[in-house]
């Protein structure tokens, strides 16, 4: 509707480009097909208006997309027939993939499930009854299971999702479990309604490679010691 009013040439333009008004000038491409279906310009939020930090007066909100294009600030919008290549896309939010190809423009946050409760950082003071719970989102629409592990990933345990399950939404997860006081590794592991499996760190090192910050969306393992201590561990 705001690119119909401002007489944006919608048959000839094929991407958008978002600047945002902070220091950096965040820039992000967004191809039309995903701004003429779901992209918000959004101008507040909880019954108020957007907070300085939050994006205030204006910022965009892309559904299912890394956070990184949802542009905080913005300032300008652009409409053109093939992506911009800003600072941001040819230099940052990028995967130098193993054969040496740059993975660019990346559209869709892949399908990710984390354990919250009990996770690093935390203690269990005693062995005995816990619930573990987390969250859980995909780019590509809802969230049909999430299975959790308490061995590192030998077996397998369906955990119950809080309703209600939303497309491109964070979905709670929770499964009850006794702890009998040997060490554990808490792992979860999601998968989306298009049945895309959240992979191993080894999976995905394989497709991705090694040489990237960016779109992680592997299985996050917790190492639980006899102590009760919850610490960082990888996994397969």
């Amino acid at each position: 509707v705001l690119l119909d009013m401002c007489g944006a040439d919608l048959k000839k333009g094929k991407y958008i480009l978002a600047e945002g008004g902070d220091g950096s000038g965040m820039t992000r491409t967004i191809p039309m097909d995903n701004a003429l279906k779901d992209v918000l310009v959004v101008w507040g939020m909880n019954g108020e208006m957007l907070r300085p930090e939050n994006g205030y007066p204006l910022r965009l909100l892309v559904p299912g997309v890394q956070g990184v294009s949802s542009v905080k600030w913005l300032r300008r919008i652009e409409v053109g027939d093939m992506p911009y290549a800003t600072k941001d896309e040819a230099v940052h939010y990028i995967d130098l993939l193993p054969s040496g190809l740059h993975r660019q423009y990346t559209t869709v946050q892949e399908c990710k499930s984390v354990i919250t409760t009990p996770s690093g950082g935390q203690q269990l003071l005693d062995k005995g009854f816990y619930n573990i719970s987390g969250m859980a989102w995909s780019g590509r629409g809802k969230i049909k299971h999430v299975d959790i592990s308490v061995d590192g990933g030998n077996n397998w345990r369906r955990a119950r999702l809080e309703t209600p399950v939303l497309s491109k939404a964070i979905t709670r997860f929770n499964m009850d479990w006794v702890w009998d006081g040997s060490p554990a590794i808490l792992m979860s592991r999601a998968t989306d309604e298009t049945g895309y499996v959240q992979p191993m760190v080894k999976q995905l090192r394989e497709v991705r490679g090694t040489r990237s910050i960016y779109h992680n969306n592997s299985i996050q393992a917790w190492k639980l010691d006899v102590n009760g201590e919850l610490s960082n561990v990888q996994v397969g």
